[in-house]
């Protein structure tokens, strides 16, 4: 996998994984999510790609004293089930 900054041609790839994930909620809007989190601090919007498959996600966030992670999401069909191995 490969890790890199979302791009703006990554918009499609990254709303259809977070509805594969369940992340979506109606009261949100994925793009406005997108947006905003892109005119706050585009660096830690993160995507994972392997061959040319978008299949991973996180936005982190920062407010000075407390991190917090949003839209973490992992391509269903690679995510490991279970604890302990």
């Amino acid at each position: 996998m490969k890790i890199r900054v979302y791009e703006s041609t990554d918009a499609d790839a990254v709303i259809d994984l977070w509805r594969r994930c369940g992340l979506l909620a109606p009261q949100n809007n994925p793009l406005a999510d997108i947006q905003r989190k892109l005119l706050d601090s585009p660096e830690f919007f993160l995507v994972g790609t392997l061959d040319s498959e978008l299949i991973a996600t996180v936005m982190a966030g920062y407010e000075g004293h407390r991190g917090c992670i949003d839209y973490l999401a992992v391509a269903p069909h690679l995510q490991k089930q279970g604890y302990g191995g």
